[in-house]
């Protein structure tokens, strides 16, 4: 069979045909028409700094899910800068009806709107019950039909964030693989988290999988709980840690800045900073809305720490 010519009897480049199977590469995946917004509710008192973060975050999980409504409510919000969660929660539903009645206006089909009008993902690592009640009630006095997921840990990407900054603190090795040594590095971690008992359980599950990237004994202990950072301390250092280093795990808001400094004053050692919007954030908290959802984004990798 001859091949097809282009001028002069030169063979013209045809378009490779779709490859089926598992080595043809995905579709990308866009935000359904009509979805949920993604509400991200953000703890603690509302700052410049603290939109910066939350908006980082709303970014990364646009990125990977292009369409994607994404908005943030502020649980001590003032309505006007920095609006609360309600807010945001009653003004997309008003946004969606009058989408509706604009299509229908127009002579458009349009399917009346039903199921939920948002999907509230919390910003916090771990479990905090005192929290998680504020933004539960918040829900409720929006009197907007939304769903809530659960908190963005425990997760291997969580380890992987936290590996990062203490690196970047200079108190871990940047890279597990390689065998050189950083002379700050810690030989004890300590985990810091609030929420109590129960997000120290769920720290610990974390914590573990630091453990192993950074083959140094990692312990769990609560800020919001008084002694619990001493007394973790102590226990690493009764077996056998010298160099110790307070990892927040934590995104940021939750908590004070001044009270990680007196918890490293507390155990005696150095500390790396908070998650802040390290992308594994973003992407955890697309996750907890794609699951609520139904939609079945392409796995994400974490990346290795170089």
């Amino acid at each position: 069979m001859s091949s097809p010519t282009g001028p002069a009897g030169l063979p013209v480049r045809m378009p490779r045909p779709r490859q089926p199977g598992r080595h043809r590469r995905p579709e990308p995946l866009v935000a359904p028409e009509g979805a949920p917004a993604l509400v991200l509710a953000v703890p603690g008192m509302p700052s410049s700094a603290t939109r910066g973060l939350a908006e980082e975050v709303i970014s990364i999980a646009r990125s990977e899910l292009p369409g994607l409504d994404a908005r943030i409510g502020y649980l001590d919000g003032d309505d006007v800068e920095y609006p609360s969660l309600p807010v945001v929660l009653l003004h997309a539903a008003e946004e969606r009806v009058a989408r509706y009645e604009q299509a229908l206006a127009a002579g458009l089909e349009a399917k009346e709107p039903e199921g939920p009008v948002a999907v509230v993902v919390p910003l916090l690592a771990g479990p905090d019950s005192a929290l998680l009640r504020r933004v539960r009630q918040a829900v409720m006095d929006s009197r907007v039909a939304a769903e809530l997921t659960d908190v963005l840990g425990p997760h291997p990407l969580l380890a992987e964030a936290l590996h990062v900054r203490l690196s970047e603190a200079g108190l871990a090795r940047a890279d597990r693989a390689r065998l050189f040594t950083v002379a700050t590095a810690a030989d004890g971690i300590v985990l810091a988290s609030v929420g109590g008992d129960e997000a120290v359980q769920a720290a610990g599950i974390t914590g573990m999988l630091l453990a192993a990237r950074l083959a140094v004994p990692v312990m769990a202990a609560a800020l919001d709980q008084e002694g619990s950072i001493a007394t973790v301390a102590e226990r690493l250092r009764s077996s056998g840690s010298r160099q110790l280093a307070l990892a927040p795990y934590l995104i940021g808001p939750e908590i004070e800045r001044s009270l990680l400094a007196e918890a490293a004053r507390e155990a005696g050692c150095a500390t790396a900073d908070p998650l802040g919007p390290y992308p594994a954030i973003g992407k955890l908290a697309l996750a907890k809305y794609t699951t609520t959802l139904g939609i079945a984004p392409q796995p994400s990798q974490g990346s290795p720490v170089r």
